[in-house]
């Protein structure tokens, strides 16, 4: 096995606080999405599913869950409203508005909620505002918000299939490569614009594995 890494079975529980800010992300989250409970349902898969790569990774528990619940928050805006909110918070676009709006949610929602969720650390913001579009620099928890949007349970097919059953197999770093892989694969096979920042991202990590570290 490559990068190996020392699963984290022993991992503390959250702390009571930690518990109750969960509690409170759970209860407005389904608030904000009750007009899509489907969506509200990936939400929360993904949350379990980052919780556990965490645990598997070694990565903040707490953060990895809050991260998850949080990373699509503002999924159902409009590709308009996005639009809109990206240029009223300064956040960068690399293309087309119309084009680049599908990934908008992430950045946007990544803003908004430090306000709402002032109590939760940088790092889950930045988690969320990467979830979307990936980065040359991933953080591990960038990397596991990522995965588990991707493989959380809800997701079918044989890629599903094939990335859950690198975790634990792989390092993070693989993990997440795979699954970036995949993402810009589908997008490339669909016909749709590619983020420049994606990538980015992807020749970043090819040429960290073409030199042999993984």
């Amino acid at each position: 096995m490559k990068g190996g890494y020392v699963p984290q079975t022993d991992e503390a529980p959250m702390s009571m606080e930690q518990e109750a800010v969960i509690r409170r992300i759970r209860e407005l989250l389904a608030v904000r999405l009750a007009s899509d409970r489907r969506r509200e349902e990936h939400s929360l898969r993904v949350a379990d599913t980052a919780e556990a790569l965490a645990r598997t990774y070694g990565a903040d528990v707490f953060a990895a869950t809050a991260a998850g619940l949080i990373h699509d928050w503002d999924r159902l805006l409009s590709y308009e409203e996005l639009v809109a909110r990206a240029a009223r918070y300064g956040v960068p676009l690399s293309g087309p508005p119309l084009l680049v709006a599908p990934l908008l949610h992430g950045p946007v929602a990544a803003v908004e909620l430090q306000e709402l969720f002032p109590e939760l650390p940088d790092e889950v913001f930045q988690a969320v505002a990467r979830h979307t579009t990936a980065a040359p620099d991933m953080s591990a928890l960038d990397m596991v918000v990522f995965i588990a949007d991707g493989i959380e349970p809800g997701r079918r097919g044989e890629y599903a299939d094939r990335l859950r059953a690198m975790v634990g197999q792989a390092s993070l770093r693989e993990v997440f490569f795979a699954c970036l892989t995949e993402a810009l694969a589908f997008v490339i096979k669909s016909g749709r614009y590619v983020y420049p920042l994606a990538i980015e991202s992807y020749n970043r990590y090819a040429t960290i594995f073409q030199k042999g570290d993984s």
